[in-house]
C-alpha cells in the first residue's frame, strides 16, 4: 500500500489493481471512500479494463477466437508495480503477459497516475499498443463513494447532484447482467434522491448524460464529493440490490456490458475504444473534495 499527503487530503493506493482505497479529509479525519468490507463488496475503487460490465455468457470473441474474461476483466485483480513516486503524484504499471495474454489477445501497457491539487485527486489512465496489430478495449471507472459521508447521516438523506439539468432514461439490465434495450425515464433536473429501492433491479445506466460531473451530497451535511470525467459516454450508479450498504458507486465510462443480443467480435462493441500500432490512449478523471 503507498500513500500520498498533501495539505489537505490523504490517499492510500494499493498496488493490487493499483486501486485507491482511502481518501481522508486532514481537516477532520473524514473519509471519503468505502472500506472494502466483504460483507457488502470487496473494493473501494476498481479500475475496468479491459471490458465493462458482464460479456455474454462470459465469453467473448477476438481475433477469431474465443476467450473467458470475467465481469469488469482482469485489471482489478492485477498487481500493478510503482514506477513513480514523487511529492504529489504516484504512478503505477501493468503490462501484458502471459497471464492475461491466456484471455485477452493483446499487448498493451496500462499506466495509472494518481496526482494530489489541493482537494482535487486527479486520476490519470493511459494505454499504450505496445502489439504489432490495432487493439481494442474498454476502460472505466468504479469508486465507491460513502454515502452516507457523515456517520450521523442514513443513505436516504443523500442525493446525487448533476452539473446540468437532465431528462434521462436508464437502460435496465437483464437477470444475465447483460444490457437491454429498454428505457425507463428516471432523472429530471440536476438531482436524484438516493434510496435502496432504486436499486432493485441492480445498477443505474445512462448513456445519455449531459452532465461530466456528479457529486454524492446530503441534505443534513455540507460534505460532498464530486466525481469529474470529462467526454465519458456511459454512466453507472450502484450500490448493492440486497440494499444497506453504506456506499453509492459513480462510474464513468468508455465502454459497457454486452447487450442481450450482440453477437459481433469485441471490435464491433459500440463504445469499444481502438487503439493502432505504438499509439497512446488517455483519459483522467478526478475525485473533488467538498469538506
Amino acid at each position: 500500500m503507498k500513500t500520498l499527503q498533501n495539505e489537505v487530503l490523504k490517499i492510500m493506493v494499493d498496488e493490487r489493481g493499483a486501486e485507491l482505497k482511502s481518501i481522508t479529509a486532514l481537516s477532520d479525519g473524514t473519509e471519503y471512500l468505502f472500506n472494502s468490507d466483504p460483507l457488502w463488496w470487496k473494493y473501494s475503487s476498481p479500475v475496468l479494463f479491459p471490458i465493462i460490465g458482464k460479456v455474454s455468457g462470459g465469453k467473448y470473441r477476438a481475433e477469431g477466437r474465443e476467450f473467458e474474461l470475467g465481469q469488469h476483466g482482469f485489471a482489478r485483480t492485477s498487481y500493478f508495480w510503482l514506477v513513480d513516486a514523487s511529492e504529489d503524484t504516484l504512478s503505477f504499471a501493468l503490462e501484458s503477459n502471459a497471464a492475461t495474454l491466456a484471455v485477452y489477445p493483446y499487448r498493451f501497457r496500462f499506466e495509472i497516475s494518481f496526482k494530489l491539487v489541493g482537494n482535487e485527486i486527479k486520476v490519470f489512465w493511459s494505454v499504450v499498443n505496445t502489439d504489432n496489430k490495432e487493439i481494442y478495449f474498454s476502460i472505466g471507472a468504479h469508486p465507491a463513494i460513502c454515502c452516507p459521508i457523515s456517520y450521523r447521516e442514513n443513505f436516504n438523506d443523500c442525493y446525487l447532484k448533476f452539473n446540468r439539468a437532465e431528462k434521462a432514461s436508464r437502460i435496465p439490465l437483464a437477470a444475465n447482467g447483460l444490457l437491454t434495450h429498454d428505457r425507463i425515464p428516471t432523472l429530471d433536473g440536476t438531482e436524484l434522491d438516493l434510496n435502496y429501492e432504486l436499486f432493485k433491479d441492480d445498477a443505474i445506466i445512462f448513456d445519455d448524460l449531459k452532465s461530466d460531473e456528479v457529486s454524492v451530497c446530503s441534505r443534513r451535511s455540507s460534505k460532498s464529493l464530486t466525481i469529474r470525467a470529462k467526454n465519458f459516454p456511459y454512466w453507472g450508479f450502484w450500490t448493492p440490490v440486497r440494499g444497506g450498504a453504506p456506499f453509492i458507486c459513480i462510474e464513468p465510462w468508455l465502454g459497457h456490458a454486452d447487450y442481450e443480443d450482440f453477437t459481433g467480435e469485441l471490435k464491433d462493441k459500440e463504445g469499444i475504444i481502438k487503439l493502432s500500432v505504438g499509439d497512446t490512449f488517455e483519459t483522467s478523471i478526478s475525485f473533488i473534495i467538498n469538506n
